[in-house]
Parts: C-alpha cells; structure tokens; sequence
C-alpha cells in the first residue's frame, strides 16, 4: 500500500529559511519515511527574489523521493496572478493548493463568507481547467456560530461552497473549537484531498494542553481515521504549529504511530 502520510514544512519553518537548510530538511524528512510534503512557510521561497525558485525546489524534492501534495499561498496570488500560480504548481508537479484561511477583505460574517464563495468561483475554475483543485483551511474562528442564521461560518463553506471548493480541515482546530471533527468530515465526502492532523496533549496545571505528537495525545486516531478513509482523504498531513521538543523527533513520532495504523 502507498503511503497517504504528508509532513507539512510549515513544522519545520525554522530549518527552511535557507537553501542548504531547506536541502537539509528535505533530506531528513525523507529519512524517517515520509514520501511527500506539503511547501508551506518555506522561507528561502518566500519573496520576490527568493533564493529558493521553483524549478530549484522541484529538483530538491526530486533529490529526495519526494512529491508536493500541497500548497499554502496568499489569495491575491489566486486573484492577481493565476497564470504564474498554475505555472508554478505545473512545475512542482503539485494538483492541490489552498488559502490557509480567509483574511484581508472578508470579515467574520455569512454575508462575508457568502461573498468569498462568489469571488472563488473564477479562481477555481481557472486553476481546474489545469487539473489543479483549489481548498480553504480552517483554523477555529471558522465555528463561530452566527445565532441568527444559526449556522457557523463553515457550514457556509460546506453547504454552498460546491463540489469544487475542496476543503483541506484541520482537524485539530475542528475538536479544538468544540466540534466533532468525524462529524465534519461525514458532511464533505470527495471534497478533503487533503487534511491536516495533530494531537492535543493535557498537561500539568488546570485546563492546560497543548499541541502534541500523533499518537501521544487524547485524540481517537482509529476512530478519525476511519472516518478519513470514508470521506476520501488521500493525504494525511502531519503539522504540529508549537513542538515542545526537537521538531524532527516530533515528526518522527506522528510518522511512525500513523504507518502502525497503515497509513
């Protein structure tokens, strides 16, 4: 069985800032096990000269047996310089991007959101005319409900969003705001190419947790991931925000509890 296993580089953005960093951290990814990676906060891309270009980074992926499922880049990309975003994902060979959340231009509202919704419909278009699908991340904010419409903001994106509008959920924040990320992903079977994972660990102290390791936290993984698998998920990405030990060895630990559950 192929792996579905991802490392998301946002975990590691402190060892990407440079090209021999990114080289570097490429290589040990590979290493434990992991077959893929999602490019986001990769700072030696970043910027209008980055060190770090495209063709430049394929090959480094390339180096190292690895594929790009996925992307984070910014909605005026999207909106401003489509032409250069399909370039760019051709060139990594990647068929999936998402904004890592809505932002500057919307506010926090159904009509914002609906708005949003309107304004995607070209970007999606353009990028699925190139075989490339186009998602929204969710953090928290996402489960505000608004009492009048007695929805939340994203029931909005899953209930008029469309098939196309993929949905890569974070599953962490889902549980976090207090929703049930199983019963998430029942509502979006086709629409999760991609999810993100980590786990929520109590520690000492009243009402203390924090970000942990798959694997060592409280979270359901048979449970969640069988769950995943109705839903369609073809990526499991692992991307822990905070890591209270070595980033690597966190990695290392999420990559080996999700292969023991045959991912």
């Amino acid at each position: 069985m192929t792996s579905k296993i991802a490392a998301q580089m946002f975990t590691l953005r402190e060892h990407t800032k440079t090209a021999s960093d990114l080289a570097a951290t490429l290589k040990k990814v590979s290493d434990i096990g992991y077959t893929a990676v999602q490019l986001s906060a990769v700072g030696c891309m970043n910027g209008d000269n980055p060190e770090v270009n495209v063709e430049m980074a394929r090959k480094m992926l390339d180096d190292n047996g690895l594929k790009c499922i996925a992307t984070h880049r910014g909605w005026t990309n999207f909106t401003e310089s489509i032409e250069a975003e399909i370039e760019f994902h051709k060139i990594l060979g990647c068929t999936f991007t998402a904004i890592g959340g809505i932002f500057k231009g919307y506010d926090n509202s159904i009509a914002g959101y609906r708005d949003f919704i309107k304004d995607a419909l070209p970007v999606i278009e353009s990028l699925k005319s190139e075989g490339i699908q186009f998602g929204h991340h969710n953090h928290a904010k996402e489960f505000y409900k608004a009492q009048a419409h007695g929805q939340t903001l994203e029931d909005i994106l899953i209930d008029e969003g469309g098939d196309d509008l993929k949905l890569e959920l974070d599953l962490y924040w889902i549980e976090h705001a207090g929703a049930n990320c199983v019963q998430i992903l029942d509502r979006c079977h086709g629409r999760v190419p991609v999810v993100h994972i980590k786990d929520k660990e109590v520690i000492p102290g009243e009402n203390n947790t924090r970000i942990a390791p798959i694997g060592e936290g409280l979270f359901d993984w048979d449970y969640i991931i069988a769950a995943g698998e109705r839903a369609g998920v073809e990526w499991y990405c692992v991307e822990q925000d905070q890591c209270y030990r070595d980033e690597f060895d966190c990695m290392k630990s999420s990559y080996d509890f999700l292969s023991s559950k045959g991912l």
